[in-house]
């Protein structure tokens, strides 16, 4: 995945292509519904402003490339992991927090690794095994600090968010690996949005 690449790409230029017309499309039925109607539509309006401002860097960073994709699905993971950690109480303990970011971090390491043995891109052994280590070192930070009230919330609450948000992430991070990575990464995104 380079920006050379995505400029040949027929599956990049396709996904550019609906998607674009979907942000003109929208914009356009949202200004006739607004016109037919009278009715100002403030959240669908917002809504709107809100993927005017998604779509751009998601495309400007598959666009540029897999370590630029990477970079965004990360950015992705260690926010969405710190509104899980604000919303469950999580973020109060920085230790597990600090285990979970550290986690989230090597995830993303892995994937933008060459894997040793096999010289190919995305360290996929190493990506497959780190929710074991990741898991042992979180139930590691109670036994370390001499902690026992209230652990048993905290650890589960730091492997969820961990598998969940961080792991998950990653594996998106891994698909811009693939010779394929313009058509599963932008599919899949599209997807979930869609649905």
């Amino acid at each position: 995945m380079t920006w050379r690449t995505a400029l040949e790409d027929p599956v990049f230029l396709t996904f550019f292509w609906i998607l674009s017309g979907l942000l003109v499309g929208g914009g356009v039925l949202l200004f006739v519904i607004r016109l037919a109607t009278g009715k100002k539509l403030d959240h669908a309006c917002r809504s709107y402003v809100g993927w005017l401002i998604m779509v751009p860097i998601f495309l400007g960073a598959v666009f540029l490339g897999r370590t630029t994709t990477m970079a965004l699905f990360l950015l992705l993971a260690l926010m969405g992991f710190k509104e899980f950690a604000r919303g469950t109480g999580l973020y109060r303990d920085w230790w597990m927090t600090g285990v979970v970011y550290l986690g989230i971090v090597t995830v993303a390491t892995c994937c933008w690794m060459d894997e040793p043995e096999f010289h190919r891109k995305g360290w996929l052994g190493m990506f497959l095994a780190l929710p074991a280590f990741a898991i042992a070192l979180i139930i590691t930070v109670p036994i370390l600090l001499d902690r026992t009230k209230g652990q048993l919330q905290l650890m589960a609450l730091a492997s969820i968010g961990f598998i969940y948000i961080g792991w998950m992430f990653g594996h998106l991070s891994f698909l811009a690996n693939s010779p394929n990575a313009y058509g599963y990464v932008m599919y899949l995104v599209l997807a979930v949005q869609v649905n």
